[in-house]
């Protein structure tokens, strides 16, 4: 029997982003289109500034945002 492959990298934050903030995923992926021509930092200094994100949350919304524009 083969265990479920669990998941890594930024996505693994998605489940309690959902839970602590109320919104799903895509609800913080839409904003960041907001932040167009912003550099990482930016983006994860403005969640955290305008919607009261924790710093690790935002920066796994922001580095998956970034890694799936490429």
């Amino acid at each position: 029997m083969s265990t479920p492959e669990k998941t890594k990298g930024p996505a693994s934050y998605f489940p309690s982003i959902e839970k602590k903030y109320g919104q799903p995923i895509a609800h913080w992926l839409d904003l960041l289109k907001a932040c167009e021509g912003m550099k990482h930092m930016e983006m994860v200094a403005w969640l955290k500034t305008e919607h009261g994100m924790g710093h690790g949350h935002a920066n796994a919304i922001v580095a998956y945002w970034m890694a799936a524009k490429k």
